[in-house]
């Protein structure tokens, strides 16, 4: 497997031909009790009913990344290629097998929660990795690979494309305005109230006012905050509104459909920032991390075909009162 990067787009693809078969899918869990190999788990948090734990991360069984090596970057022509040196993990949301976050306890949501933001951590320590990604795909139109609860993280040593086009346009705002342009938007939206979902403590579930698919939703929180795991790392508690919101949100997305993606945007490794690229000064300022939600409806497929322009049939201000209206 290697990286190579679009000279037009600018963004990286992962890419080779000695991908093995996909392992068909047992009956028994890999996952579920003394299942998984000790030698693949990395983090564990302490269970919080008596289970022997609450939320695991292990090495994904089919690794698009890997710790071992040094991506040296080299020119072919025109075009730019790497080794694909990163990590990829599975984290184990529950210990049973039942566990998805929207039927979860809170705390249960609050220990996943804990533990991504431990792993981005700890991940940001190694010097290599710009960016660390926490995501979920779950539904069969979605790509979900595992029965059990689980999302995945991946650490790379490159910034994703679409993070690069949000720091770049927060740092703008901010130049122009000295403020955050994440902060103003929800401070919009809370005044106008026609895209809010639901409020929970510090934390707001809203429709973005030009949707990239039906339904779309981001959970954000009011206090200005660029780093997703300096605040799922502070004290015992303060994620509990967050978990509770999070569930519920997804119970609402769950009337309109099954599958959806779920991505994590946090703040890039400020760590071992980029000698080059300008954004890492005001960064603690201008961004703000964000949960995307982004639904999957089969019906309306087109809305996911523009790519570059989004077409989604269904208004922001319909979603919210359809998501808000919903019985969870």
């Amino acid at each position: 497997m290697e990286l190579r990067k679009d000279p037009i787009t600018r963004s990286w693809v992962i890419t080779g031909d000695d991908v093995g078969e996909l392992t068909p899918r047992s009956e028994v869990c890999p996952f579920c009790g003394a299942s998984a190999d000790p030698t693949h788990i990395i983090a564990n948090l302490p269970g919080v009913d008596g289970s022997a734990w609450s939320a695991r991360s292990l090495v994904h069984p089919q690794a698009l990344y890997h710790i071992e090596g040094e991506a040296a970057r080299r020119g072919d022509g025109l075009y730019d290629r790497m080794g694909s040196v990163g990590a990829h993990e599975v984290l184990l949301e529950n210990p049973r097998h039942d566990g998805h976050i929207w039927n979860a306890s809170d705390i249960e949501v609050e220990q996943f929660l804990r533990l991504a933001a431990q792993r981005i951590q700890d991940l940001k320590r190694d010097s290599r990795f710009k960016y660390v990604s926490i995501f979920k795909n779950h539904g069969e139109a979605a790509g979900q690979e595992f029965d059990h609860p689980t999302s995945q993280l991946t650490a790379t040593i490159f910034v994703p494309r679409r993070v690069l086009y949000e720091l770049r346009a927060g740092r703008e705002y901010f130049e122009s305005k000295e403020r955050c342009v994440f902060c103003d938007i929800l401070a919009q939206e809370e005044r106008q109230n026609l895209r809010i979902v639901e409020t929970r403590g510090d934390y707001v579930a809203f429709c973005p006012y030009a949707p990239r698919v039906p339904y779309e939703t981001w959970i954000m929180p009011r206090s200005h905050e660029s780093s997703f795991e300096r605040t799922g790392s502070s004290r015992v508690g303060t994620l509990t509104d967050l978990a509770a919101l999070l569930r519920r949100t997804l119970q609402r997305i769950r009337t309109v459909t099954e599958a959806f993606h779920l991505v994590l945007h946090t703040s890039p490794n400020s760590q071992h920032p980029s000698a080059t690229l300008g954004y890492w000064k005001t960064l603690d300022d201008d961004y703000h991390w964000h949960i995307e939600i982004l639904p999957i409806l089969e019906a309306k497929a087109r809305s996911y075909t523009f790519k570059e322009i989004y077409y989604s049939p269904v208004t922001s201000e319909t979603a919210v009162k359809r998501l808000r209206e919903a019985k969870i």
